[in-house]
């Protein structure tokens, strides 16, 4: 059941409830809603994280649990899920977003080298930031639409599952007897 496979992988909630940074959502962290495991939280949960993995901003595990709250999606799964561009997968993962933006404005993609200055984040943004923006905004609605009826579905599915097996358990049971 994705409910099993889901709770091995974040963390428990009285370790989100400590951490300093989401200190500012305050006691709201403490509605019971928030750390519910089940289909439509987590579903909600793992669109929002995915919505907000593909912005470019640094602050994006604020923003995924900003709107788990209003939302009622289960935040430790929204919070972790941003985690899928981390320092290991955002070159790929955002330069695969310029592409995508370079494609829907029809600029041709231009050469560029990452260097880790204020100066060149501020003249990239004339130069590639518009398609990289584009191809962000776009990777973000689409994944995370993609990533919330996946997981609905996968979810219904091993629900599904469940029931025939015990209903073919039941009827096992029943011939036995």
């Amino acid at each position: 059941m994705p409910k099993k496979f889901i709770r091995r992988f974040i963390p428990d909630h009285q370790t989100v409830k400590k951490n300093k940074a989401l200190r500012i959502f305050g006691s709201v962290l403490h509605e019971p809603n928030l750390w519910h495991l089940n289909r439509r939280s987590a579903a909600g949960a793992f669109g929002i994280g995915l919505f907000f993995a593909f912005w470019p901003v640094p602050f994006q595990m604020w923003l995924s649990a900003g709107m788990a709250i209003p939302f009622r999606a289960n935040l430790p799964l929204s919070v972790a899920t941003v985690w899928i561009t981390n320092p290991f997968t955002m070159p790929p993962i955002f330069y695969g977003a310029y592409k995508v933006g370079t494609t829907v404005l029809g600029t041709k993609p231009e050469h560029f080298e990452f260097q880790f200055s204020w100066q060149w984040v501020v003249e990239s943004l004339t130069t590639i930031g518009p398609a990289f923006l584009v191809g962000c905004a776009i990777c973000s609605v689409i994944f995370s639409v993609a990533g919330y009826l996946s997981l609905n579905w996968i979810w219904r599915l091993q629900v599904k599952k469940a029931w025939e097996k015990r209903k073919q358990a039941r009827a096992n049971k029943t011939q036995q007897a």
